[in-house]
């Protein structure tokens, strides 16, 4: 089983926040090694300087045959092994090591008789300043760690804000509400005379706000222009329908008749299922509550349909609803089940919760996925129609959540959640 991070882990501030972070830390460390470096040579080549001076001055004092003066000796204990054995070779050398518990500065170099002649510089000055600039590299290093990590989180956090301020728009916009907008600030149009306010520069984020905003507006002209193309058919529609209807009326008994009259009944239909959708595109209708026993509503329904579908109440609730577009709503999924699926049908009310199930392949992938979509068809088989997306419309407008599925066993599954119980 893969280890899981929490969820912040994965957050742009987070994330931009350690990356800056080990910026600044490797930055720090990498200056901090250089000054100490550089400033430890130097301080080092001046104390090796001025030690070997010093062995200069006792060598020619020794060869002078001159008493040697403090801090210089011929073979003095405290002098490290690895310098006497350089002097004791016949080369002069340097070697900082402690004495006495204090650092020291040696430098060494040969005399008669295969001795060593030493001169101890005190290094204890020199010790300390490394030490205390080590020190000022550390709190200089953490201080401005600390002082650029809040200023990027600052930046960063603005930048997230508005990325965060972009996707909730984004999902608004794919929830249906095309009114949604980012309006970025540094999308706006300039306003302001140029010698007053310099325009501000879009960045990265804006171009995506911009684009966002400019992808909502279009897809909301295209869709009104859908919406009032639809409409205007449906009412061009109605006026010569009226009167091929009458028409048809007219005509003498016979199969052909019939047929004549079956088809205008199927266009007086479509031509009021695509009115009822155009009203229901604009989002005006309105409600006319009152409270209805769920159970006998749901049996009206179904004899309304009249395609013999079971009825099954596990537990009957009022609900406070809109009758008529419930009944609409049930009755389409009935006609549904029965147009697309097989027997049996079974309508069950359990509580406020309404199931229509039947028999038949299911639902589509791509209804199940997404909800109908008008006229679409998969496959080159046959769609459904308008009457899906009238029920989802109009339980839309009652409040209450309709979905699909496919049972387990085979057969549709339309479910539909009323928004509430009265009690």
């Amino acid at each position: 089983m893969r280890p899981t991070l929490p969820r912040w882990s994965g957050t742009l501030a987070v994330k931009a926040a350690a990356f800056i972070t080990v910026m600044c830390c490797a930055l720090a460390a990498l200056l901090g090694v250089l000054v100490h470096v550089q400033v430890t040579d130097q301080t080092v080549g001046q104390a090796r300087d001025q030690a070997l001076q010093r062995l200069e001055q006792a060598t020619e004092r020794y060869e002078a045959g001159d008493p040697l003066r403090r801090g210089a000796a011929m073979d003095p204990p405290e002098l490290p092994r690895q310098l006497r054995d350089l002097a004791v070779a016949g080369e002069r050398g340097t070697m900082v090591a402690d004495r006495e518990g204090r650092p020291t500065m040696w430098a060494a170099g040969p005399a008669d008789g295969g001795r060593a002649l030493a001169v101890a510089v005190d290094y204890s000055q020199q010790a300390r300043t490394i030490a205390g600039l080590d020190r000022a590299i550390l709190w200089s290093s953490g201080l401005a760690i600390g002082a650029t990590l809040l200023v990027g989180a600052f930046a960063v956090t603005r930048v997230t804000r508005r990325l965060h301020t972009t996707a909730r728009v984004a999902r608004r916009i794919s929830a249906g509400d095309l009114d949604a907008r980012v309006n970025d600030p540094r999308t706006a149009p300039r306003t302001d005379p140029p010698t007053k306010v310099p325009e501000r520069p879009q960045d990265e984020v804006a171009a995506v706000a911009a684009a966002l905003d400019s992808m909502a507006s279009s897809l909301q002209g295209k869709l009104l222009a859908e919406q009032r193309f639809t409409a205007d058919v449906a009412h061009e529609l109605r006026t010569p329908l009226t009167g091929l209807h009458a028409a048809a009326e007219l005509l003498p008994p016979g199969r052909p008749t019939e047929l004549v009259r079956d088809r205008v009944a199927a266009l007086r239909t479509l031509t009021e299922d695509l009115l009822e959708i155009s009203r229901l595109d604009t989002g005006r209708e309105r409600l006319e509550l009152d409270t209805e026993r769920l159970g006998p509503l749901a049996e009206r329904a179904v004899r309304a349909a009249g395609n013999g579908t079971e009825v099954r109440v596990v537990r009957d609730v009022s609900v406070e609803t809109d009758r008529r577009r419930l009944e609409r709503v049930l009755g389409n999924l009935v006609a549904n089940a029965h147009k697309h699926g097989r027997g049996p049908v079974v309508l069950t009310v359990d509580g406020p919760v309404v199931t229509v199930r039947d028999h038949g392949d299911g639902f589509p992938e791509y209804l199940v996925a997404h909800g109908p979509q008008r006229f679409r068809t998969e496959g080159g088989t046959r769609g459904h129609g308008l009457g899906l997306t009238i029920a989802l419309g109009q339980a839309e407008v009652l409040g209450a959540r309709l979905g699909f599925a496919n049972a387990p066993d085979g057969g549709a599954v339309a479910t539909l959640r009323l928004a509430a119980e009265a009690h």
